[in-house]
């Protein structure tokens, strides 16, 4: 004899059902990290001059890439393969991207919205100091150092060049490892599932 749940019971049930995946996330050309990885707290600047802050991953995939506007070859590379991948979905992906500066003395959020406004003016650009910065990019284990150039006090970033995933619960998920083909992460990108 079956026993009908209580609404109360099959609302909870219900929600369960709908917030757990059917299916285990799947990168074909990226990896997955063993465990998700929670994000460290922290606070940064956007493009517009707005506050930015762990809370703002959450609820939306993020593909996030740490550089520079002042790099001359990996950077502008890197983001216009994300741009060819996401030009290659036959739907809009579930997700956004989100564009780190390492560079704080040189990456002002007006020189970051005109830098991506190449690529696409709807990405994040993220600046702060360096101890601002070193919370997240300490937490998705992304370096940088800077290097001096000459005695005239140029200088350049040297810094990771992997693509990350952060999942709706902002958690470290996968990455992918340069040299990228937009081919491989626009067939990774199409299965992300629905946030």
């Amino acid at each position: 004899m079956s026993r009908a749940l209580p609404a109360c019971c099959l609302s909870l049930f219900l929600l369960a059902s709908c917030t757990q995946r059917d299916e285990p996330l799947v990168l074909t050309y990226g990896t997955l990290t063993e465990t998700p990885r929670p994000i460290a707290e922290f606070r940064l600047t956007d493009q517009t001059g707005a506050a930015f802050s762990r809370t703002n991953l959450l609820g939306q995939w993020t593909l996030l890439f740490s550089g520079f506007t002042h790099c001359p070859d990996i950077c502008p590379l890197t983001l216009g393969i994300i741009r060819n991948a996401e030009d290659k979905l036959e739907t809009p992906g579930h997700h956004r991207v989100v564009f780190v500066s390492v560079d704080s003395e040189r990456d002002t959020p007006a020189l970051l919205q005109e830098y991506l406004g190449w690529f696409d003016p709807d990405w994040v650009g993220l600046s702060g100091t360096r101890a601002a910065l070193n919370p997240l990019l300490d937490s998705l284990e992304l370096g940088y150092v800077r290097v001096p150039l000459g005695s005239e006090g140029d200088y350049t970033m040297d810094h990771s060049t992997a693509v990350v995933l952060i999942d709706p619960e902002a958690r470290l998920v996968g990455y992918w490892k340069a040299p990228l083909d937009a081919e491989r992460l626009a067939a990774d990108l199409a299965t992300l599932p629905a946030p």
